[in-house]
Order: C-alpha cells, then structure tokens, then sequence
C-alpha cells in the first residue's frame, strides 16, 4: 500500500495557529507565502545563502526555503507580519524605518528577523566568528559593528544598505554607536587632502 505524500499540519504563525493540507515537499516558505497568504517573507534565492526568507522559528532565526512546512509543526513560527502590535512597530523595525536600513525593501523581512534574533543571542552571551575573547569568564562581548556584521552575514542586500543595516541593529539593541568602517582614502588626493 502506498504512504500518503501530504498530510493536514497545523502551523502555530504569530501566536495563531492556521491548519492547512501539506504536500510533504512543501517548504515553511511556500506554506507562508502560498497557503497562508504572509507574503512578507520572501523568496530570494530558494537555496538557503541570502537570508530574505528568513523567519523565527522558536525564537531562533531560520531560513524557511530550507524548512519542510512538516517539520515546523508544533513550533512557534514568527514572521515579519507578527512583530508589530498594531500600529506600534517593533524596535528593531523602527530603527530600520528611522536609519535607512533598507533600499529597495526586499531583503528588509528577513534582515529584521534576523536582526531580533542577534540581539537574543548577543544578550545570552553567544559569541561570533568575530568575537575575539570566547572564554566564558570574558562575559559578552560589545556589540561593535564588526560583531553585527558577522552575526548579520547570512543575510544578504543586494542594494548594498549595509552600513544602515549595521546602524540599526545596533540602535535596536541599545548600544549608542557601533563602531563605523574606516573610511577609504580619496583617489588621487595626498593626505593633506590636496590633489596628487
């Protein structure tokens, strides 16, 4: 006898849960999207590398192109459509919408929820690739720009907002600035500015 290729799940979205036929092919993504009409998760790449899809699965980021809609069953999915409490946006939008974080806005879902879920795992002490002392006793290290960046990295901008990006993580964590890029010198200017 042959196993049934789809199965009724019922997903738990922002704090609503929403039954709906599955094929089991069917990713987290494209159950969202396509099933449940929360279109602000969006598709980029459909391979897991530029993070537009991201979403918070248990309160920890996940790409939903890569996640079976059958396997996020019982789990406390958040998507970009659940952050705000009604026309109150959330901290970390807000910081988007006040410093630019954001060009053509198609990445923007993903960097969003991806940017709560730093601020979560800066907060409980997680170190990065860019975390320099990684010794429990050293305690969390400072939300630098280079730290955002890294915890940021699966997420990609293709209109090149970064800088903003950077800015508003860190605004939406509280630190008061995040050390900035060196700037890059001028072509064809010496150093006391003039032209070579």
């Amino acid at each position: 006898m042959a196993q049934s290729t789809s199965s009724v799940i019922t997903l738990n979205v922002n704090g609503e849960k929403r039954t709906l036929p599955v094929d089991h092919r069917t990713t987290l993504l494209d159950a969202l999207r396509e099933r449940l009409d929360l279109t602000g998760t969006k598709k980029g790449c459909d391979q897991g590398q530029c993070g537009a899809c991201t979403v918070l699965i248990d309160g920890r980021r996940a790409v939903s192109c890569l996640q079976l809609a059958v396997a996020a069953e019982g789990r406390e999915i958040t998507t970009i459509e659940g952050l705000a409490d009604g026309d109150q946006l959330h901290p970390v939008q807000q910081a988007f919408l006040d410093l630019d974080g954001f060009q053509c806005g198609y990445c923007t879902p993903g960097q969003i929820c991806s940017a709560l879920a730093v601020i979560e795992e800066h907060a409980a002490g997680w170190p990065s690739a860019a975390t320099t002392d990684v010794r429990p006793e050293a305690g969390v290290p400072p939300l630098t720009a280079d730290e955002i960046r890294e915890r940021m990295s699966g997420n990609l901008c293709r209109c090149g907002a970064y800088v903003s990006i950077v800015q508003a993580v860190a605004r939406a964590a509280g630190v008061e600035t995040a050390q900035a890029a060196p700037a890059l010198p001028q072509q064809g200017r010496t150093e006391e500015g003039t032209a070579a």
